[in-house]
């Protein structure tokens, strides 16, 4: 099978082609970054515009690096919540356009299951697995136990991990996205210099906390005398502590045999070295997507719908006339999909 992935669920526009027996065929991603830098954050009509605008473009060049037309594809797989309304609605009305025109079925894919399957990407591995989803919108521990058959272990009572990094870093006077910039900063911090507070490490449960992470660095950077290098290392590493622990007790209480760590703020150094110390202290293998692969992207939306094909999930939502329909859902928990 040949499968078409598009993703617009925010401020990335991603289309990849995937084949299940030569794997990804190509993709391509548009991040809107520059347009919305000047505002401090997503715009949700802009991006929905900007999507527009990229989609065809984009799915043209995938067609063509790959040699196929639509015609040989045999689904299209798009990203049907969660995330925003209008950028969703785009996508999965181009993807079911297309299908229609090309006489193919489409599938809409969740999210988070496109990011907890995009380690595959490197190579393939089985069920089951304890998974580390890191964003800018959800912080979550995940049993997944096959393929839709995911338990929620644990996650943020607040701000996703993502997000507490976007906001310290405009604090700290730096541009967006923040999370990367503040990663470069503190590369030059000094160890040490400050200590910042663990949130929720000295309670049982896997179930987390930044925002008080963020207030303790507001009040650092309002006393003065320390560097924003020293402030953002010490952020890094209160953050990467917290994570790297409470997956060393998920680990544990879930007794899966493999980890999996996904999510744009999965490319952190700081956060990889330390799970990667972790994992092996505890005896199980990690899987982390390439750089590329951790934020929002079409490949992994396409893997998700390839793996859903080949179990014989029907593709195509209908009504209850049995005519297709676009789905686009801004909230859908993880734990609705079906094994």
């Amino acid at each position: 099978m040949n499968v078409l992935g598009i993703e617009t669920s925010c401020d990335e526009t991603g289309v990849a082609l995937i084949s299940e027996r030569e794997g990804l065929l190509a993709h391509r991603l548009y991040s809107q970054t520059d347009l919305h830098a000047v505002y401090g954050g997503v715009v949700p009509e802009l991006a929905s515009r900007d999507h527009v605008r990229r989609l065809l473009p984009l799915v043209r060049a995938v067609l063509d690096e790959a040699g196929m037309r639509g015609e040989d594809l045999d689904a299209i797989a798009y990203t049907g919540g969660p995330g925003l309304l209008g950028a969703l609605l785009t996508g999965a009305a181009v993807a079911r356009s297309l299908a229609w025109g090309w006489g193919v079925p489409a599938l809409p894919v969740h999210h988070l299951e496109g990011h907890l399957l995009a380690p595959m990407l490197e190579g393939e591995f089985d069920f089951p697995f304890l998974v580390l989803l890191v964003s800018g919108g959800h912080t979550q521990l995940i049993h997944a136990r096959a393929l839709g058959d995911y338990e929620l272990l644990g996650e943020s009572i607040d701000d996703a991990a993502g997000e507490a990094f976007d906001k310290t870093a405009k604090l700290l006077g730096l541009g967006y996205p923040g999370g990367p910039a503040l990663a470069r900063l503190a590369a030059d911090g000094q160890a040490d210099a400050l200590r910042l507070p663990r949130p929720m490490l000295d309670r049982p449960g896997l179930d987390m906390s930044f925002s008080g992470l963020k207030t303790a660095v507001l009040t650092a950077v309002r006393k003065g005398g320390h560097a924003p290098a020293d402030v953002a290392r010490a952020f890094e590493e209160a953050v990467s502590e917290t994570l790297v622990e409470k997956t060393r007790r998920a680990l544990k209480q879930s007794r899966a045999p493999a980890l999996v760590v996904a999510g744009g703020v999965a490319a952190n150094a700081t956060l990889r070295a330390g799970l990667e110390r972790m994992a092996r202290e505890s005896g199980v293998p990690v899987h982390f997507p390439r750089a590329e692969f951790c934020t929002d992207n079409g490949a992994m939306i396409a893997l998700a719908g390839l793996r859903r094909l080949q179990t014989g999930r029907a593709a195509d939502a209908v009504d209850d006339a049995g005519a297709p329909v676009i789905h686009a859902r801004a909230r859908w928990p993880l734990a609705e999909l079906t094994a």
